[in-house]
């Protein structure tokens, strides 16, 4: 049991922890989750994962010499403190050095877009389509976008720990103004809210993003049908840039958007014009883990 791999998923309303039996063999030992109840503060928070460390621990015989952790944050490299997380709470804390003290074991911790790269390239899709990869890059495309790169197995986070964050590359000025300050982001064109606002702009009335999909498919609305070609169109700007900078061998699509079908096909096209070379062979895949990925990629961090 030396060798097993411990993960934890931090979500704003859930703590998911899971054993692996190993890097080799990432059969799932065991699987809790309970309710993160971050309005109850910073320090409660420590706690409840704590108690989850050490109610595993105690179900297994033995406490992990490592744990892996995704975040809804950043890691700072130089300040060590968390930043850009929605779980309030926790920004500016020192996350990592606070959860080592309290359980004494070493903490290794990367945000849900990596973690979310590095499973489905260790232990996902990847591994089915194509095992020999060298690069990939996981796509976060929701409520927001994000990414996360993995290198010769390994996520790469960067001197400022903004590694993959695409989301926030210029894209166009159509956007308007994105949360973080700047103007037409990725996120701003692309997302989920940003394709509901467009719809909503040339069709006069609001439509949810599940139902734009649907009646784009049944061929019912033309406002819906220039609304996924709108998306296709400024995703293959985007990813074009991000290949062009990283051509990974693969790029997984995840996050509620991923399951538009119209992305593998029109928005793959859409990337040849951009992209600076004659032609396309980087492969876009859909995820095989589902919710999964997070709390298995954390585990994964732990493998060096």
């Amino acid at each position: 049991m030396a060798k097993t791999l411990w993960g934890i998923d931090m979500g704003g309303t859930k703590i998911e922890l899971a054993v692996l039996k190993s890097a080799d063999d990432p059969e799932v030992i065991i699987r809790k989750r309970i309710p993160t109840e971050s309005e109850q503060g910073y320090e409660h928070v420590i706690t409840r994962i704590g108690k989850l460390v050490n109610d595993v621990a105690e179900e297994l015989g033995h406490k992990p010499e490592i744990i892996g952790m995704g975040t809804p944050g950043i890691i700072d490299p130089e300040s060590q403190t968390l930043k850009n997380s929605n779980t309030v709470s926790l920004n500016g804390k020192p996350f990592a050095k606070d959860l080592e003290q309290t359980l004494q074991i070493q903490m290794v911790m990367a945000n849900d877009a990596n973690c979310f790269a590095i499973a489905e390239a260790n232990m996902g899709v990847v591994q089915q389509r194509l095992p020999e990869a060298n690069t990939v890059f996981g796509v976060i495309m929701g409520t927001g976008v994000g990414g996360g790169i993995v290198v010769n197995r390994q996520v790469l986070t960067g001197r400022h720990g903004i590694a993959g964050e695409w989301g926030h590359n210029f894209l166009d000025e159509s956007g308007g103004k994105c949360y973080c300050g700047r103007v037409g982001c990725v996120e701003t064109m692309i997302s989920g809210p940003a394709s509901e606002r467009y719809y909503a702009k040339v069709a006069g009335q609001k439509k949810q993003m599940v139902d734009i999909v649907q009646a784009h498919k049944e061929g019912t609305d033309q406002y819906a049908t220039e609304t996924i070609q709108h998306l296709t169109h400024f995703f293959g700007k985007a990813i074009a840039n991000v290949i062009n900078i990283l051509d990974p061998d693969a790029i997984v699509l995840g996050g509620g958007l991923g399951n538009i079908e119209a992305l593998y096909s029109e928005g793959v096209e859409a990337v040849k014009p951009y992209l600076f070379n004659h032609r396309l062979d980087t492969l876009f895949l859909k995820p095989a883990l589902g919710d999964s990925a997070g709390v298995f990629g954390a585990a994964m961090l732990t493998v060096k």
